[in-house]
């Protein structure tokens, strides 16, 4: 009897122990679970939510980028693209083929598009020729009982109406690559593109715009099913250049078929009005992505479309750099207005011979007919009394030999040499000779178009430093710009000489001058050799600049400015190997000028 108790007493404990071990565990299950729902109820509805819910970037338009007259130069457009969704075609292979006896698809746009099929799941749409136009969407449309699967998108491209025209100021966009800096969730979405050359790069957040979003909820494939909220986005911002587009247009034609730069600046601001680097590339084409024969194209080409050679390319300024040896003598005492040397179409440094343009000389000069005459002795032996510290030093002054700052990729900064570069560059002192040659804008010197523009400007203007600038200036900031410390007296000799260039018979610019009610332009030529001239040629005179290759002719530039009397616009035109300065530079940069004061005489508005 006592032996039945003591086992209903362990059984009873047994329960309870068991009992216990049940309740403690429930509570901690209980205790679980209202953590979870309560305390963590925020975490895992919007986990829940994240499976249900997908949020999708919206990418804005981009800002447009006009002239100063609110003419468009980069704008947006309606693009229709063509898409293919896998899931939706029996047969994709089948699918491709129709489509391409309609549109037909070069070898890189199928393995692209092959390539995009693989990685993407089969309901994801996938871009197979994009930039259509109206008739090519109907036609599409048309056939498309036999293009199973083919849809067509319509979104926004970007548009350059003046084409290469404005190229090298507006650059272009493309794709993302894996190199940019990837600082905006819009850098992460498929196929955005941003600025990568000009404007389009130098104001890219600005024109980027801000993204909106889109949620949407969709099933555990992944496959929208509905749109649940949108949120548009910020549009970019708009970016007003000061160019004329009326100027630009103009600029280009001129040069034709020719190669080289010219620039054209408000001598009182700054603004720059043209900007031109011929031969040139459509940035439509780059935005829309070039063939690896149409890019192997344009980088093999000898005349370089793809260089900016207002910016990136460096000559010898030749006979348009005699103002500034004018300035720098002037301004040291080492000649004055009525010195005068004699130019017998050579002289001598020791044993060497340095010659003149004019084989036969010009004769007793002072500085105004040197410039009108673009007498080289003359100059050599100004720079030869001056010396090379005092030449690169009103050389600087007037923004030669450092980049401008404008803003845009790949400036150079052109070359001003002196006597401790040449020490620190070579090891060895300055030479006499170099003197003279420096004297003439040649040796070591090189100098950019638009550094050449800018020296032009601070001439016409008096001595202002002005900085080119592509920003449109506001009203009364010419008033801001510093003036330099220099003799008035000496720059209106120096202007008189520019003047004498154009308008008097024997300047060398004379046959490129005008008269538009009243106002005249003046100038300055220059003609820089590429290839060392001997002493045969050089005696003999035949060799005749078009009867040598492209590559061997020299090149020709032309600085100027007008109205004469009251300067407003200043030039300058490079032409790559184009013979000569007064051939054929000062003709584009009489041309530019008088169209200048045409358009400001008819003052009619653009529509």
């Amino acid at each position: 009897m006592n032996r039945d108790n003591d086992k209903g007493k362990v059984l009873i404990k047994r329960s309870l122990i068991l009992g216990a071990g049940k309740f403690v565990l429930l509570i901690v299950i209980i205790a679980r679970l209202y953590y979870l729902q309560v305390f963590q109820a925020d975490k895992y509805k919007m986990l829940a939510d994240e499976n249900r819910i997908s949020t999708r970037l919206l990418v804005p338009p981009r800002g447009v980028i006009y002239d100063r007259h609110g003419v468009q130069l980069a704008t947006n457009r309606q693009n229709f693209q063509a898409l293919i969704v896998a899931e939706q075609t029996p047969d994709i292979g089948a699918t491709l083929e129709a489509f391409k006896k309609i549109m037909p698809l070069t070898e890189a746009e199928e393995e692209k598009i092959k390539k995009d099929l693989r990685k993407n799941r089969s309901f994801v749409p996938i871009k197979i020729k994009d930039n259509l136009t109206w008739e090519e969407v109907a036609k599409i449309q048309l056939n498309a009982p036999d293009l199973p699967g083919i849809i067509i998108d319509e979104g926004l491209t970007r548009y350059y109406p003046f084409g290469e025209k404005t190229a090298h100021i507006i650059g272009y966009v493309s794709s993302v690559s894996d190199t940019d800096v990837k600082d905006d969730p819009l850098l992460e979405v498929p196929g955005f593109k941003i600025g990568k050359a000009g404007i389009e790069k130098l104001f890219e957040k600005k024109l980027r715009g801000k993204g909106g979003n889109q949620k949407l909820e969709v099933n555990a494939y992944g496959r929208v099913m509905k749109e649940i909220e949108k949120v548009d986005g910020i549009p970019g911002e708009k970016v007003e250049l000061s160019i004329d587009s009326r100027l630009q247009t103009k600029a280009y034609d001129l040069f034709g078929d020719e190669s080289g730069a010219a620039i054209m600046l408000d001598v009182n601001t700054g603004e720059i009005l043209a900007f031109v680097s011929t031969p040139s590339y459509d940035p439509n084409q780059m935005a829309q992505g070039l063939s690896s024969k149409e890019w192997k194209a344009l980088s093999e080409n000898e005349r370089h479309p793809l260089i900016n050679k207002a910016l990136s390319g460096q000559y010898s300024p030749g006979s348009t750099f005699k103002m500034i040896v004018a300035l720098a003598a002037l301004e040291s005492g080492v000649i004055s207005p009525q010195s005068r040397s004699f130019c017998a179409g050579k002289m001598f440094l020791g044993n060497h011979a340095f010659h003149c343009w004019k084989n036969v000389g010009h004769g007793y000069i002072n500085v105004v007919e040197a410039l009108q005459h673009s007498c080289d002795i003359f100059f050599y032996e100004t720079a030869q009394k001056l010396g090379i510290n005092k030449i690169a030093e009103m050389s600087r002054a007037f923004g030669l030999g450092s980049k401008v700052g404008v803003g845009l990729e790949n400036e150079k900064p052109g070359l001003i040499p002196d006597t401790e570069w040449k020490l620190r560059r070579f090891g060895e002192p300055w030479q006499q000779g170099e003197n003279l040659i420096s004297g003439i804008g040649q040796g070591y010197i090189l100098t950019t178009p638009i550094q050449l523009a800018t020296m032009t400007a601070r001439i016409a203007n008096g001595g202002y430093e002005v900085h080119p600038t592509f920003r449109k200036a506001d009203p009364g900031e010419a008033s801001e710009i510093k003036k330099m410390k220099l003799n008035p007296v000496n720059i209106e000799l120096v202007k008189q000489g520019m003047f004498n260039v154009v308008n008097i018979p024997g300047g060398t610019a004379y046959w490129s001058h005008f008269d538009f009610n009243g106002q005249k332009m003046a100038g300055k030529t220059g003609t820089t050799q590429v290839r060392r001239i001997t002493m045969k040629e050089r005696q003999s005179g035949i060799v005749k600049q078009e009867d040598l290759p492209w590559k061997y002719r020299n090149h020709a530039l032309f600085v100027g400015y007008a109205p004469h009397d009251n300067p407003k616009y200043a030039v300058a035109v490079l032409v790559e190997h184009g013979r000569g300065g007064s051939t054929v530079a000062a003709p584009i940069g009489s041309k530019l000028l008088l169209e200048a004061l045409k358009l400001d005489a008819t003052s009619q508005p653009v529509e």
